[in-house]
């Protein structure tokens, strides 16, 4: 550069510098002019070493900025690309001076070079985005203000280029390559994909080292930024979910309402295209299998032509064919909106899932650095999981074949938020489990009913098409040769695909359910538990042998379950224990009874409270004459506590005489003659474990109409000291005997 133009650059007046700036730009464009790319070069060289890279002079890095921008300007759209691997790194190195007017020249200075070069910027999108991430959060309201306005330039350029710019540098490196016609001219014959400037792939590696950055103007400038992204089609941002997804929730726990009202907007938007992608895919999916149906159909309508006969050539009625096709087309195209063309778009569900479930309830983050959200009310905290329940909702429309390996983790997280003090919360967590079950029952039904396609008869495969000439002279010799379409090697593979998957089908891990099962029974919320115990006997009927067997551990947390305080867990667990019994062999019913007795002996409040209930309930989902059989050989041989077994005794005494659930029972015991052996057994095996207790067994006499064993009963209650105990027992059967 000329000696006055160096001094301008360098003096500490702004209106100088800018006097230098235009000086220095009619000296490139006469170089550019006369090209002298030798001048042009050691111009740009000297203004990067000399003035932009001097740290410890402001004004000639001031200098440097304006003159690189003016530069750029002389240097126009067509010439500047290949001067922008020199003109960018200073100019950004600018961006994180010490000096907050050097930050806003830098930013002024790139602005102008962006508006030159435009699409050609794009090859150091990355470097641009991660300078303009860090003046996001600027203290200095110039820079930031300047910043803004570069943010809308670049966005702007990469709204209209990105999906489609290819650098100029790419295509003459390309042209140069070519082979050169007859005229000395590049070859464009052979059509090269070449890489464009903007790479969807390249950025994602920075946004996720960004994505987890703690200041709110930074997580705005982020999310606006994947707004814009998602708005471009051709880049495919919903393809990268699994990879922000996890940074996104966590802008969910930012004080700023507005960094949360953007994010969740971003996320709707999100999950909008994934559920339009997946209908997509689904119609899609319809239409080939429609195709295929209609080809096949065609070909059984058009069969083998016959020997002689006029016309004979196979001709298969495509146009139905392609009309089908059009149909299904327009189907799939009419998604609502803009077409999004999403068939070839693969997503992750199965990691999205996996983040999903981390943020159901964000404080079980707390080990995890990287997710972990401080400070945050509960109220917040369920705010953030509410949106996650949403998606998980979601998923079982869209992704149902990835949800079977998480339906473990999915019942711990939805149990616990049915604890939840908050209404929505709970009636979105119910939402879900609701959903869970029914693609639990589904999923099961469809395992067990599943069978493999069955190839095509031999004589409903199409023949291969021949033209009519050969088809009407092979006639005359021999049978047409049925050989398999393109259909039928799709049919069969379809049928590979099938059994692969079948063989590789990912199993419901039933072992990690029970266990987390088990920890949601000591939830303090009762609708949690009961959902828990509703869990465990769906899961049993499904695999009986797989589920709660005798010797796995659960059989002593379902009997302690018996003690809690809400009656509807009782019930359930109640429930749950006859499915088991039923199900089982008889050892497990023995032992049931066994331990259910233990249980009242050592918890007297239980029985005394929960006793009438257990008993009746167990009658009402097992045979009473069995549960009172079983009982009655366990209490006539107690022989440690007979004021136990006197006590339980008149508690099943009461229930036999009272209990609606066990009128067949007192029915069997007043007509013992019907069936003489079975019914004297009975009352025999009841008699013997009822004389722990007077009372109850003058009872059992008088409802088996043993009236002469009743009879002797009295005489030896004579010569028996009368307790208190035994007079309210008498007291109550007096009653029992004078009511209606």
């Amino acid at each position: 550069m000329d000696a006055s133009i160096q001094r301008l650059l360098t003096d500490k007046l702004y209106e100088k510098r800018k006097q230098g700036a235009l000086e220095l730009e009619r000296l490139v464009r006469d170089a550019v002019a006369n090209r002298d790319q030798d001048k042009l070069t050691k111009i740009i060289d000297q203004l990067c070493h000399d003035y932009a890279y001097a740290v410890h002079a402001p004004y000639a890095r001031n200098g440097g900025l304006i003159g690189l921008a003016a530069a750029s300007i002389a240097l126009g759209s067509d010439e500047v690309a290949r001067h922008l691997k020199e003109i960018i790194p200073p100019v950004l190195a600018c961006f994180t001076d010490q000096d907050a007017r050097v930050r806003y020249y830098a930013c002024e200075a790139m602005y102008n070079i962006s508006k030159v070069a435009k699409g050609e910027v794009l090859i150091y999108f990355n470097l641009i985005f991660d300078a303009l991430c860090k003046l996001a959060s600027d203290t200095e309201l110039s820079v930031k203000n300047g910043a803004e306005l570069l943010d809308r330039l670049i966005k702007d350029i990469v709204s209209e280029s990105a999906a489609h710019y290819v650098s100029m540098l790419h295509i003459n490196d390309a042209l140069g390559s070519r082979e050169k016609d007859s005229d000395g001219f590049p070859d464009y014959t052979d059509h090269e994909n070449l890489e464009t400037a903007f790479s969807l792939p390249k950025f994602i590696p920075l946004l996720e080292e960004r994505i987890y950055v703690l200041n709110p103007f930074t997580r705005q400038f982020l999310v606006s930024w994947l707004t814009l992204l998602d708005t471009i089609p051709d880049l495919e941002l919903v393809h990268f979910v699994p990879n922000f997804l996890a940074g996104l929730f966590k802008f969910l726990g930012d004080q700023n309402r507005d960094v949360f009202i953007a994010t969740s907007g971003l996320l709707d938007k999100l999950l909008n295209e994934i559920v339009k992608i997946a209908k997509i895919k689904r119609n899609v999916e319809e239409s080939r299998k429609t195709r295929l149906s209609l080809a096949a159909d065609d070909g059984k309508d058009t069969g083998t032509p016959k020997t002689g006969s006029p016309g004979g050539s196979v001709v298969e009625d495509e146009n139905a064919i392609d009309s089908a096709q059009s149909e299904d087309d327009d189907e799939y195209e009419d998604t609502g909106g803009d077409y999004l063309p999403g068939q070839d778009i693969e997503i992750d569900y199965a990691a999205i899932l996996d983040i999903l479930l981390k943020f159901v309830d964000p404080a079980q983050n707390k080990d995890i650095p990287l997710l972990r959200m401080e400070g945050l009310s509960k109220a917040k905290e369920e705010e953030i999981g509410m949106i996650a329940l949403k998606w998980i909702a979601t998923f079982f429309e869209v992704a149902s074949g990835d949800i079977l390996a998480f339906v473990p983790r999915l019942l711990g997280q939805v149990l616990s938020a049915m604890a939840s003090q908050s209404e929505h919360f709970r009636a979105q967590a119910h939402a879900v489990n609701s959903a869970l079950r029914e693609y639990v029952i589904a999923y099961e039904e469809e395992s067990q009913t599943e069978e493999l396609p069955k190839p095509p008869p031999k004589d409903e495969q199409k023949p291969q098409q021949i033209e009519a000439s050969e088809a009407k002279e092979s006639a005359e010799e021999t049978p047409t040769e049925k050989m398999p379409t393109a259909d039928d090697k799709a049919q069969a593979e379809d049928s590979d695909d099938i059994s692969r998957n079948l063989k590789e089908k990912v199993q419901l891990d039933y072992d990690e359910a029970v266990n987390i099962l088990q920890e949601q029974l000591s939830n303090p919320q009762e609708e949690t538990r009961n959902a828990a115990i509703s869990w465990l006997r769906l899961l049993h009927r499904k695999e009986p042998e797989k589920v709660l067997v005798l010797n796995d551990g659960t059989f002593p947390m379902l009997l302690k379950t018996l003690s809690d305080s809400a009656e509807a867990v009782v019930t359930q667990d109640l429930a749950l224990l006859s499915q088991l019994c039923k199900s089982s062999s008889d050892d497990y019913f023995t032992s049931f009874m066994v331990s259910l007795l233990d249980m009242f002996s050592t918890d007297r409040r239980l029985l005394e409270i929960r006793g009438n209930l257990i008993i009746r309930q167990l009658c009402i989902n097992l045979n009473p004459e069995r549960i009172y059989r079983t009982f009655a050989d366990c209490i006539q041989q107690e022989t440690v506590d007979i004021d136990f077994a006197s006590t339980m005794v008149q508690n099943l005494n009461n229930n036999l005489i009272t209990a609606p659930e066990l009128a067949q029972l007192r029915s069997r015991l007043r007509h013992l003659d019907t069936n003489a052996k079975e019914g004297q057994s009975l009352f025999v095996t009841l008699f013997k474990a009822w004389s722990h207790n007077a009372v109850a067994t003058f009872s059992l006499c008088l409802l088996a109409q043993a009236y002469e064993q009743a009879y002797s009963l009295l005489q030896i209650f004579a010569d028996i000291e009368m307790t208190v105990n035994m007079l309210i027992q008498i007291d109550k059967l007096v009653q029992l005997l004078e009511s209606p």
